[in-house]
């Protein structure tokens, strides 16, 4: 099997995440409490990705799974408290709290995407057939993701198409990891549950401190939590139809 036809299908999955973007042309003009409604449902597909994370790792190993999360929680606090003392954080034409919350999420969820990639590969790694169905359910799975990015970004000023670029640009890790997980399946397939467990770790934080906080200060917590909690069982169910 070719390394180039791994490397092509991480890459698919990857553009599959701008996907998420397009719902918010329909709607590219949010304020107010729509802001954090947004926010929350960003932070309920987070949840959910995170659940699915932590049970797959915890299926092949549950001390470096927890191991991982511990791992995570620590990176995305110091990070956090790294950046949180500075006022010139920029990102794109966003500054201060907004620039800091929408860098905070792309990080997080391109760490998240080495632990997609990793999956590509060793999936690979046990024949083309099982390769094309895994890669097939995670381009699926990175749709839903890619929304949520867009969730956070668009209502704060950030245009559909380069939310959609910035989607994408968080799942390159994909077809990056892909190509050596596939050439040293046994090496990657053991850290495979401490990515796992690290990637879940940073969203669960990151959804508490900084996610929930924000919608909380422009919508009603009723409808922060109705819309956290319908994001994170969309996200679960789509898990459960991609279930392999």
């Amino acid at each position: 099997m070719s390394v180039w036809l791994v490397f092509g299908a991480a890459l698919l999955t990857a553009v599959a995440t701008g996907l998420g973007a397009l719902p918010l042309l329909l709607g590219r003009r949010i304020h107010g409490r729509a802001v954090g409604l947004s926010t929350a449902l960003a932070a309920g597909f987070m949840l959910g990705a995170s659940a699915g994370l932590l049970w797959e790792g915890g299926r092949i190993g549950i001390g470096r799974t927890a191991a991982g999360a511990a791992v995570g929680v620590t990176f995305i606090v110091g990070t956090r408290r790294l950046l949180g003392h500075r006022r010139d954080v920029e990102f794109g034409a966003l500054r201060g709290t907004d620039a800091l919350g929408a860098l905070m999420v792309v990080g997080v969820m391109t760490v998240h995407s080495f632990t997609e990639g990793i999956g590509v590969g060793v999936a690979f790694g046990g024949g083309e057939a099982f390769g094309a169905l895994i890669t097939t359910a995670i381009a699926l799975h990175n749709v839903p993701e890619g929304l949520a990015i867009s969730l956070v970004l668009v209502p704060r000023g950030v245009s559909v198409l380069r939310a959609a670029g910035w989607s994408i640009f968080t799942s390159l890790p994909q077809p990056l990891m892909a190509v050596p997980a596939f050439l040293f399946v046994e090496w990657f397939a053991a850290v495979l549950p401490a990515g796992l467990g690290f990637a879940a770790g940073a969203m669960v934080w990151m959804v508490a401190a900084q996610l929930l906080p924000d919608a909380l200060r422009t919508a009603r917590p009723i409808g922060v939590a109705a819309a956290a909690t319908a994001s994170a069982a969309a996200m679960i169910g789509v898990q459960l139809l991609l279930a392999v």
